[in-house]
C-alpha cells in the first residue's frame, strides 16, 4: 500500500493544476478497518473556477482508480440499502 500511496504523491506532484509548495498537500493512509485501508487526500487547486476545479477532481479520482488494479489492489464501497433489497429480488 506504501507503494501505492508514493504512486499517488508523485502522481499529484507532477499535475500541474495542483498546489505542491505553497500549500498543504497530504496524501496519507488512514486507519484500516474491517473494510480496508483508506487513502486520504488533502491537496488544493489552482483554480477557484467550480467547473474547472470538477474537471480536475475528476481526472484525478478516475486516475486513481485504473492505478489500483496495476498496484494489485481491491477497491471497496460500502454498499447501500437498496443493494440488499435488490440483490434479495433477484
Amino acid at each position: 500500500m506504501e507503494i501505492f500511496r508514493a504512486h499517488i504523491e508523485a502522481y499529484l506532484k507532477n499535475r500541474s493544476q495542483i498546489h505542491t509548495k505553497k500549500m498543504d498537500f497530504i496524501v496519507r493512509e488512514l486507519a484500516s478497518s474491517s473494510t480496508g485501508l483508506p487513502i486520504e487526500l488533502y491537496v488544493f487547486t489552482k483554480t477557484i473556477k467550480w467547473n474547472e476545479y470538477e474537471r480536475i477532481q475528476a481526472g484525478i479520482i478516475d486516475h486513481l482508480l485504473a492505478a489500483a488494479a496495476f498496484f494489485d489492489l481491491c477497491l471497496f464501497q460500502e454498499p447501500a440499502g437498496s443493494d440488499f433489497a435488490s440483490a434479495l429480488r433477484t
